[in-house]
């Protein structure tokens, strides 16, 4: 629970505030960015939620957030922001809230379809929370967990084993040792089933690997996210642990697919059409080679 006696000085008065253990993983600014800022590695409140829709957005932010930094002094009902998730992004696609601290607040994503199709599919892992896992339950459950990478695992062993879910992950990123079921490697990108294509891209860690759906929804991980400052598809310079040249080329790969939506596990979402999702991916391997 947040602590009102460290709550960080930046807050505005009043109910909502963010205490100092917060990380700045970026949840509440993106969940509820009216009430939210960044005020310089960490958040704080930079205006209490004036309407209903401001104040479920606060309460989602509570339950999002990985160190329950984001506290109230008032008895609000915290049941409104859990049982908003899983949170539908477009059509079948959902935000499971419940971010880890493990994996630094990183978002995960659910992907509800018939058992025909393929079945469910949890991207990355939350934490291992019985709300969400009576919600996902009720969507149909888990046949198949994809982990982008090792940075984001959470707490993938306990949905798998709950679910009796295969795990996919690429080896170069200690698959083997997290006893992930389905193991890819290299870089040729892996087809799971008709709609699900595997894509290895190897830089910000060298197992990293991302996932495209349908054509149309790009799972991203760490390697690829929307940056609403350069208002651009960027990539992470600064938390690239294992190769920026080898990162740039994957993103350069990337360019022989559609697709429609950004969903990163780290970073901004963003959606926009093929064609204009292409223009941006081309102007962000330009500014990664830039670099050299």
């Amino acid at each position: 629970m947040a602590n009102p006696s460290k709550r960080l000085p930046e807050n505005v008065p009043g109910d909502f505030y963010v205490d100092e253990s917060c990380i700045d993983c970026d949840a509440c600014r993106q969940i509820a960015p009216d009430v939210f800022r960044d005020h310089g590695e960490q958040s704080s409140v930079y205006q209490q939620p004036r309407t209903e829709a401001e104040v479920l957005g606060a309460l989602k932010a509570i339950v999002a957030c990985p160190t329950a930094s984001i506290g109230t002094t008032r008895d609000y009902d915290a049941r409104r922001g859990v049982e908003a998730f899983p949170e539908r992004m477009d059509e079948n696609v959902y935000y499971c809230g419940f971010n880890s601290e493990s994996s630094f607040g990183a978002w995960s994503y659910l992907v509800v379809r018939p058992e025909g199709e393929g079945g469910n599919v949890l991207v990355d892992s939350p934490r291992f929370t019985r709300p969400l896992v009576k919600k996902i339950e009720a969507l149909g459950g888990v046949r198949t967990i994809f982990l982008t990478h090792r940075d984001d695992v959470a707490d993938h062993e306990k949905y798998a084993r709950h679910f009796k879910a295969a795990r996919v992950m690429h080896r170069d990123d200690n698959a083997a040792r997290y006893g992930v079921e389905h193991v890819v490697g290299g870089e040729e990108a892996v087809r799971l089933d008709r709609d699900l294509l595997v894509i290895p891209t190897p830089g910000h860690t060298r197992g990293h690997a991302v996932l495209l759906y349908r054509d149309k929804y790009l799972f991203t991980g760490d390697h690829l996210a929307w940056s609403p400052a350069r208002r651009a598809l960027t990539a992470f310079r600064s938390a690239c642990w294992y190769s920026w040249p080898v990162q740039t080329r994957s993103m350069r790969r990337l360019l022989g697919y559609r697709f429609e939506w950004v969903l990163p596990g780290h970073g901004r979402i963003h959606h926009d059409t093929a064609s204009a999702m292409r223009r941006h991916l081309e102007d962000c391997v330009r500014w990664m080679e830039s670099f050299g």
